[in-house]
């Protein structure tokens, strides 16, 4: 077991997902880039191409044996994927961090970075299984832990999601439809079952795979995991916007006693959001490429005494990406 945990072997299990491209790429840039990558994937996607460092490399099938030797296992692709393969990997004695949503509230420890200071939960380094939420249940957390201290009545989030969430597939099919609808063309809908270009949608059609349900539950059950019994959970709610990439969110609090806007934009940075001045606000274009979480100056509403509004963005590809890699050099040690 000792001679598997000092392992330099880094392996991605969904590598050619867009988390997984991007967990790649950061490991790449940093203390691992001498590591011995090996990138698995399910059948349909074996055989792909791709580099690593100056060298090409195939992704492989998950075989007898794809885990041995392995430091650090990351999960990026389906959630279904992970629960298949989860076992091999466990036995292989190699660190676990999930990052596919199908381990959270199963026994692994949650993290992401401002997460053990303000839950004021001790943080085990000894774990063999991790989950990295999503971007998404990263500012619910987030926002829920910077506003504990003010006790809110009620805290709603509604959370903008990319067609990106669904993968490749999905961004491929905004780009289809998009061109197709502009040339007055029919537009084709494989994935969605329903038209995502031009619209705004609460659910996809009957025929899709995905879930803006599945979506919601979720981020719910990440946010979950992380806060515990700690304080009231936030209500979510996650609508489908016709954008390739990223997740903007809406937040509303209420609290008893009186806020102002200094307090409450200083609880949002030391919960490890990045508050944006000047007169353009956090988007899907200011967060890309950005490890970090972007909010608005928090607003009161005039007509509620009150009642606080927030407005944020991330990249929901690079945050959770970057948050995986920040653990790994943390167990690393």
């Amino acid at each position: 077991m000792l001679f598997e945990r000092e392992s330099n072997r880094m392996i991605i299990v969904g590598a050619s997902s867009l988390l997984g491209a991007e967990v790649k790429s950061l490991l790449e840039e940093g203390r691992f880039a001498a590591s011995d990558f090996r990138l698995l994937d399910e059948d349909l996607a074996a055989g792909i191409l791709t580099a690593s460092g100056d060298e090409a490399v195939l992704i492989q099938p998950v075989q007898e044996g794809s885990f041995a030797r392995a430091r650090f296992v990351f999960f990026t692709g389906s959630a279904a994927f992970t629960m298949a393969n989860v076992v091999a990997a466990q036995q292989s004695g190699a660190t676990l961090i999930d990052l596919s949503g199908a381990l959270a509230g199963k026994g692994a420890t949650t993290w992401f970075p401002s997460l053990e200071a303000q839950s004021g939960r001790q943080f085990s380094r000894d774990s063999f299984v991790y989950a990295i939420p999503s971007a998404a249940a990263t500012a619910a957390c987030s926002l829920a832990l910077a506003l504990r201290s003010a006790m809110p009545q009620f805290l709603s989030i509604l959370v903008l999601q990319s067609v990106s969430e669904a993968g490749r597939a999905g961004v491929e099919e905004l780009e289809n439809q998009t061109s197709q609808l502009l040339s007055m063309q029919t537009a084709g809908k494989p994935i969605f079952d329903a038209q995502v270009a031009f619209n705004t949608l609460d659910r996809f059609g009957a025929a899709s795979s995905h879930r803006i349900s599945s979506w919601r539950l979720r981020i719910q059950t990440e946010v979950h995991a992380a806060l515990a019994d700690a304080l009231s959970l936030p209500a979510i709610q996650v609508v489908h916007v016709p954008v390739f990439y990223g997740t903007t969110f809406s937040a509303c609090a209420v609290f008893d006693a009186a806020m102002d806007a200094d307090r409450v934009s200083q609880l949002c940075k030391v919960s490890g959001f990045t508050v944006t001045s000047g007169d353009l606000g956090p988007s899907n274009l200011s967060a890309a490429g950005e490890g970090m979480l972007q909010m608005a100056p928090p607003a009161s509403d005039a007509a509620r005494p009150g009642t606080w509004w927030f407005w944020g963005a991330a990249d929901n590809v690079r945050l959770p990406a970057a948050n995986a890699v920040k653990l790994a050099d943390l167990l690393a040690g």
